[in-house]
């Protein structure tokens, strides 16, 4: 039926700051910018995975009422809108070190994992970007881990 997923949406308050932070920062490339009067198209990707696009669509008319959309831009300053991305890395300590000097704001320092080892940023609007570094072989997770995310100890 499907064979793969070209293109989701995250959302953005400004495409252009978007682009600064995507491909100037996170090493994005731009696929298409396509002015169409009613919305602007920008579709990015990274170099070595280009048929999976990411569009940076701004919340607003036509696709949503601006009552709506109002309420969506609200909700992605928050961060409310779940996991935006999870990028995958070779070495997800080095790409941490890489984007801090960069100016990436982290939320979460590199952390071992029972799936490898990650963590955590939110793009200039808010939403929340996961990057990992998969574990190799079957993942396990232990009850240790289980307590650690809620936050305490068994």
């Amino acid at each position: 039926m499907f064979t793969h997923i070209s293109i989701h949406s995250v959302l953005v308050l400004d495409q252009d700051e978007a682009l600064d932070f995507y491909v100037g920062k996170l090493g994005f490339q731009v696929s298409s910018d396509v002015d169409m009067g009613f919305m602007r198209w920008l579709t990015i990707a990274l170099p070595s995975d280009p048929d999976r696009q990411i569009l940076l669509e701004v919340p607003k008319p036509p696709r949503l009422s601006e009552d709506v959309a109002t309420q969506v831009r609200d909700l992605v300053t928050k961060g409310a809108l779940g996991v935006a991305a999870i990028l995958n890395t070779d070495d997800c300590r080095q790409t941490y070190d890489t984007l801090l000097a960069k100016g990436v704001e982290f939320t979460e320092k590199p952390t071992r994992q029972p799936y490898g080892i990650d963590c955590a940023l939110r793009d200039p609007f808010g939403n929340h970007i996961r990057i990992t570094q998969p574990a190799a072989g079957p993942v396990e997770v232990t009850e240790e881990d289980i307590a650690r995310w809620r936050g305490g100890s068994q």
